[in-house]
């Protein structure tokens, strides 16, 4: 699931003094982005992200988290202006690689419904729906449902 545009970027995992910059991507792609707390509280501990560079500029990121064997791809986000070139395909790739190689049953994540590029990039990649959160993200007129999706391992020994 390699992108031809992923050897355009630097890929690296970032800490708390990247706040700044994860804050710039996360508001840029976002109607209802994370917070600055939650951003924070997301860094370090039980999660771990990579972030994509391009000349020293974060332009996109994921953040996932571990929880025994069950890994969630809790925030993947590329700016606007770095749209379309690949970059969330690389992200998401990087880590699916990274939850097999610490041995992953199971990759969690939910999407908006309406977030049909995102929900055809995870089909793409192996995803399913395994099920539906009713009203779950705010949206200018109220709410809309959350796509839950998953993708297994089957790690017989």
């Amino acid at each position: 699931m390699k992108s031809q545009y992923s050897e355009m970027f630097e890929f690296r995992a970032v800490d708390h003094t990247a706040i700044d910059a994860l804050m710039n991507v996360e508001l840029a792609c976002h109607s209802f982005p994370w917070s600055r707390k939650t951003m924070t509280s997301c860094i370090g501990g039980r999660y771990f992200n990579l972030a994509a560079f391009e000349q020293d500029k974060l332009v996109g990121f994921y953040i996932g988290e571990q929880a025994g064997s069950d890994y969630t791809l809790m925030d993947i986000c590329v700016h606007p202006n770095w749209q379309r070139r690949g970059l969330a395909k690389a992200l998401l790739s990087r880590f699916i690689e990274h939850c097999q190689q610490h041995q992953a049953e199971n990759i969690f994540l939910e999407v908006r419904e309406s977030n049909l590029s995102a929900i055809r990039l995870y089909e793409n990649a192996g995803f399913v729906e395994m099920g539906v959160r009713k009203n779950y993200y705010p949206t200018a007129d109220g709410h809309e449902h959350a796509i839950l999706m998953g993708l297994t391992f089957f790690n017989f020994e």
